[in-house]
């Protein structure tokens, strides 16, 4: 490890739009932040062909392309960004004190303030052909991707409250939802299970499992098989949505911040405060229950905006 360590006013870790946002809001408070923007810079929505509910594009823009102009406004501003991972952190108790990260396993930093903007992931089924047509139809947002299917057959996979909730969301959109369910019961709530059962146009297949994806450069339908006598079915369907959780990329603060059982974060009230004083969570990290780049945006900001009252109380 090197023995160099750099002092920042301000470091930034994730860069999907909770970051990018509190850079752009760091930056033009003359903290003079670092981003570190993970394995996947841009964050999720990389990944995503399609972005139409983001306001201020009228046409729609592709995720990578908006995650490119999110990063030029934010160096526009000064934001120093660069690519690498924390590794590390250890977390100071006191007002003012220094935060210390380690990056790619051997440059070190030590920060005054440290905003998380680390997301989560979703989670998929793991199937080769659920990879090769992922953002060709295949999604884990039906509130963002669900506009695309309107009038056609979808299916989505999961039993929870967030599969419930998605189907009956795509079922007011599309002819008829493939509900996937591998037990012969849903883990929703009741209240969640009544409204799928009393949704006409949700079809739903118990103890079954997606066998495959169907499709050459786009979803053209899924294999499922029974999970008791293994007899198979093809459903035609232009959409496939996995909803069977996402997990946040906590792992690396674990013992140190206020987390739930999944791993979010806890932070304070209606700010973006941690338990540890200088340290800030924004985006998909904290937030287990809207997980859209607008309100991750806006947390961004919120996060920028109290790490700058935070230095600025240090300095009176």
């Amino acid at each position: 490890m090197s023995t160099d360590i750099e002092r920042l006013n301000c470091l930034i870790i994730g860069s999907g739009p909770a970051g990018y946002t509190a850079a752009i809001y760091a930056a033009r408070a003359d903290l003079k932040p670092v981003m570190y923007t993970g394995l996947e810079p841009g964050g999720q929505l990389t990944t995503t062909t399609d972005v139409e509910n983001f306001p201020g594009y009228p046409n729609g823009i592709g995720g990578p392309e908006m995650m490119e102009e999110f990063k030029a406004q934010a160096e526009r501003f000064g934001t120093d960004v660069r690519f690498g991972m924390a590794t590390e952190v250890v977390f100071s108790e006191e007002v003012g004190g220094w935060h210390k990260v380690v990056i790619d396993g051997s440059k070190s930093i030590e920060a005054r303030t440290l905003i998380i903007a680390t997301g989560a992931t979703a989670k998929y089924l793991g199937l080769e052909s659920e990879k090769r047509l992922m953002g060709s139809g295949v999604s884990a947002c039906a509130v963002c991707d669900g506009f695309f299917y309107k009038g056609l057959d979808v299916a989505i996979v999961g039993g929870g409250d967030t599969a419930a909730e998605e189907a009956t969301y795509l079922a007011k959109l599309c002819n008829k939802v493939h509900m996937i369910v591998r037990r012969d019961e849903l883990r929703a709530s009741k209240a969640m299970q009544n409204r799928v059962f009393n949704t006409a146009n949700i079809e739903v297949h118990w103890n079954s499992s997606t066998v495959e994806v169907l499709g050459e450069s786009v979803v053209e339908g899924i294999r499922i098989e029974n999970n008791e006598t293994k007899a198979q079915t093809t459903l035609d369907v232009s959409g496939f949505f996995v909803a069977i959780g996402h997990k946040p990329n906590t792992d690396i603060f674990k013992g140190q911040l206020e987390m739930n059982e999944v791993g979010y974060l806890d932070t304070h009230g209606k700010s973006s405060k941690t338990i540890k004083p200088g340290v800030f969570a924004c985006g998909d990290a904290m937030d287990p229950h809207y997980r859209q780049a607008v309100t991750a945006a806006g947390s961004g900001c919120m996060a920028a905006l109290d790490a700058e009252r935070y230095l600025a109380e240090l300095e009176s």
